[in-house]
């Protein structure tokens, strides 16, 4: 019984702060991008050099929380000739390095990790940017055209800051609603590891002393997570259980960045060889990362 308690208890303070933060965080993100017209960030990203793939990097971690906004905006990216690397590093930023990633490792793991996890996926976004694109992977984009129905309207910007903030809220209320049952999803599977696994079980298969744990981390991430709201949850639990810090690190940079129906659609306008480099750009990074992590803490 005080088990049961105690897992309902997680369940609800961790759903009631991670409800509290995505509406805060998203209201105030949405609030920002309204002062910053998509004109000006493909003018940024248009840079010359690596310094189109950092401001690539940068507007994948302030934009889109799911797959059915980064494809959009990444189809506006490719159809404005902006540079195909600066392109690829938006499209690995996006899923890894959104605000609510940020805020939520912040909450529920400590500034000095969610300060390390940017940096990591950051860096890799960029770098693997520019690999890309020296590559010549812009040839593996296939010829699609983006349907823009009812732009006129979805892109019109009240002018006074209340009408801002209150279409900001009620945007931020819609995707909340589309997330909410996998960060629901996530939290259960969390109380349910926090409350009933052992922590023995943990520290065999994927405590420090495992040299594979990492590895292994980032491929089970893929199938097992849809989102990173539903990913920091259970590593936030398995971490309290023992788990190897880098193997939580790897499981969420694996789980979100190659979440399989965003793989999915991104094979709507990428042919199947870039679609490959993409999940081999982000294992690398979540091992790397992972390993990265153990060394630091």
């Amino acid at each position: 019984m005080n088990t049961l308690v105690a897992t309902i208890k997680y369940f609800l303070i961790i759903t009631v702060e991670l409800t509290v933060l995505f509406l805060a965080i998203s209201t105030l993100v949405a609030l920002i991008l309204m002062y910053i017209p998509q004109d000006k960030m493909k003018m940024w990203m248009s840079g010359k050099g690596i310094w189109g793939n950092a401001i690539g990097a940068f507007v994948g971690a302030l934009t889109p929380f799911c797959a059915c906004s980064t494809i959009p905006l990444a189809l506006g990216f490719l159809e404005a000739r902006v540079p195909f690397g600066a392109i690829m590093s938006f499209v690995i930023a996006s899923p890894l390095l959104n605000p609510i990633i940020l805020a939520m490792l912040v909450a529920l793991m400590g500034w000095q990790i969610s300060l390390t996890y940017f940096l990591i996926v950051f860096t890799g976004a960029v770098l693997f940017g520019v690999v890309l694109e020296n590559v010549g992977g812009a040839k593996l984009v296939k010829r699609v055209r983006l349907v823009r129905e009812g732009e006129d309207e979805s892109q019109a910007v009240p002018e006074a800051f209340a009408d801002k903030l209150k279409l900001s809220f009620f945007k931020a209320l819609g995707d909340f609603t589309a997330i909410l049952i996998y960060l629901l999803i996530g939290v259960g599977i969390g109380a349910i590891i926090y409350g009933y696994i052992p922590q023995d079980f943990v520290l065999r298969f994927a405590g420090p002393d495992n040299p594979l744990a990492i590895p292994i981390a980032a491929i089970i991430g893929i199938p097992l997570y849809i989102r990173a709201e539903t990913a920091i949850p259970i590593g936030l639990a398995l971490l309290q259980k023992g788990m190897n810090i880098g193997a939580v690190i790897a499981l969420i940079i694996g789980g979100a960045g190659m979440a399989i129906p965003e793989m999915s659609m991104l094979a709507g306008i990428f042919k199947p060889k870039l679609v490959g480099a993409i999940v081999g750009v982000i294992f690398v990074t979540a091992v790397l990362g992972g390993y990265i992590f153990s060394i630091v803490f």
